[in-house]
């Protein structure tokens, strides 16, 4: 049975770039997005819980954020961690809401989201190149095992480098996309 599974490495790179996606959503570029507190773990019940586990985020106004804690106890814990998640964001306590306006970027902060994004998509392109590198041993792996012929190896290595040509420019475009977003507002 061949290791070698065209499939598998396509998945496996397109799930690479959907987590880039998320990461960038997850970049504040001036306008409100429930994106931007997905990172967030609060202490809660003893545990570190995601904050969309505790409250319903919401996007009120295109500057404002609403986080509406749904056990009155937890809403310290939720403002704490929003404090500390280094997003910038002053919470404000309203009853059980927690409301976050969002405000206009520093040109220092849009340079460090900026490098941010770079961060992000080096990161995806080293996932890309490490499952290229799993295509590529597995193919030697086959061809070791005399289930493919050197010609086919060197054939199906093409693929592989063309594919992951094609998802690291995706990566690439995607981080340049988002860092012009952060820069141009």
């Amino acid at each position: 049975m061949a290791k070698y599974d065209k499939a598998d490495l396509q998945k496996r790179m397109n799930s690479t770039l959907e987590a880039l996606k998320h990461d960038l959503s997850g970049l504040r570029t001036g306008r409100a997005n429930i994106a931007l507190l997905d990172t967030i773990t609060v202490e809660v019940y003893g545990s570190k819980m995601p904050l969309n586990q505790v409250a319903t985020v919401s996007v009120p106004e295109s500057r404002m954020l609403s986080v509406q804690v749904w056990d009155k106890s937890n809403i310290q814990p939720v403002e704490k961690a929003i404090r500390s998640a280094g997003l910038g964001l002053n919470p404000m306590t309203d009853g059980p809401n927690i409301r976050l306006p969002i405000p206009d970027l520093t040109e220092e902060r849009r340079k460090d989201l900026a490098k941010l994004t770079g961060q992000f998509a080096e990161k995806a392109r080293i996932a890309i190149r490490n499952v290229r590198r799993d295509g590529m041993d597995d193919l030697k792996a086959d061809e070791n095992k005399k289930e493919i012929s050197e010609d086919d190896r060197k054939r199906l290595e093409t693929e592989v480098q063309k594919l992951t040509d094609e998802m690291i420019a995706e990566a690439d475009k995607l981080a340049d996309a988002k860092e012009q977003e952060i820069l141009t507002q």
